[in-house]
């Protein structure tokens, strides 16, 4: 016989069952291994931009196959309201990490850094070109703020001099780092790189900072060769010293590109009387001293190359006709003519004649 008594049992057993359902039910959508590895088992790693809705969070996850269940991580960003305080940055994610775990993390604005790095690069596009790939802004972001004239004004720098301030080497930043931000972190980075020591050794070969990074951004024009970079600096400083002009091709040739007689800097293998005679103030055949500024953007190697230049008397130097890289120095106009007429009798032998 059904009693009021077995009712309430009856009711009160499957209530508990289904609280209890429902419990074990919302546990594992919060709490269930839901993140999947990214490449190679790897922790996942995720861009989120700015303006970015949870839309955009959920179908960059699906996308890239990073999440194993959809459904219970969107009820859980609700629950949390992640959907209100999305974050941008770059988020590294671990494999099983649960929809709590996950959504914590994301809400929580802790983005992983990145790094960048630029390297053997001849332009500011270059450097931008090379950078912007790791970064949330564009090259024409980074490139309008290096020409910003407000902020240039604010580091004391200008359209010129800012070209100085980009030292090659690997940092680490965050995806979300601003343009001016950037431009901002390379200046203290250049402040940073310029520490007395260095200081010190520029003001005994009487240049600045600046013309340091201008006449080692020749240096390395002249030689890929690292282990003969001094000497090519040791010649150029007892050029400077002497007041003789520097007569560096490269100068030239980047001239050449300036006033738009030629496209770009590899298009010119072999200088001729026509590119000589190209008026700019980087023809270091036609002005003497440094040109107004850096033909390239100097290694740390180039750099301390002339900060370190070798002491000598070499007045000239030309290519080895070998090709090999390194050149031929020379005291003396006389000898330095001999040499001159073997390497051009090589580039005739290798029909470079442009």
């Amino acid at each position: 016989m059904i009693t009021v008594k077995n009712i309430r049992v009856f009711l009160f057993i499957g209530g508990s069952v289904f609280a209890i359902s429902m419990i074990v039910y919302f546990y594992q959508i919060f709490y269930t291994a839901n993140i999947l590895p990214g490449q190679n088992r790897e922790p996942a790693v995720i861009r989120i931009p700015h303006d970015a809705t949870i839309k955009n969070v959920t179908d960059t996850l699906q996308k890239y196959d990073l999440i194993s269940e959809l459904v219970p991580f969107r009820f859980v960003s609700k629950a949390m309201k992640y959907n209100e305080n999305i974050k941008p940055g770059l988020y590294v994610l671990q494999p099983n990490m649960t929809n709590i775990e996950a959504v914590r993390y994301l809400r929580s604005g802790a983005q992983s850094p990145t790094k960048i790095t630029f390297n053997n690069a001849r332009t500011l596009k270059d450097v931008a070109d090379r950078i912007t790939p790791r970064l949330e802004v564009t090259p024409d972001e980074v490139l309008d703020a290096i020409y910003d004239k407000e902020l240039l004004l604010s580091l004391g720098l200008d359209s010129m001099t800012v070209k100085a301030i980009f030292i090659p080497n690997t940092y680490e930043v965050y995806w979300t780092l601003s343009a001016k931000n950037l431009v901002r972190r390379m200046k203290k980075e250049y402040d940073n790189f310029w520490n007395d020591i260095r200081k010190q050794k520029a003001e005994k070969l009487g240049l600045t900072p600046y013309q340091v990074t201008v006449l080692a951004s020749i240096v390395e024009s002249e030689t890929i060769k690292v282990d003969e970079m001094p000497k090519v600096a040791g010649l150029y400083v007892n050029r400077l010293n002497k007041g003789w002009a520097l007569q560096s091709d490269p100068t030239v040739v980047f001239g050449c590109v300036e006033e738009g007689v030629v496209a770009e800097f590899t298009d010119v293998k072999r200088v001729l009387n026509k590119h000589l005679e190209v008026d700019s103030p980087y023809n270091t055949y036609k002005y003497s001293g440094l040109p107004p500024g850096p033909i390239r953007i100097p290694s740390t190697q180039a750099i301390n190359a002339v900060l370190n230049a070798e002491k000598h008397r070499y007045m000239y130097m030309v290519a080895s006709d070998d090709f090999s890289g390194y050149h031929h120095f020379s005291k003396t106009l006389r000898e330095h003519n001999i040499y001159a007429a073997k390497y051009q009798r090589a580039l005739n032998k290798a029909r470079v004649y442009k």
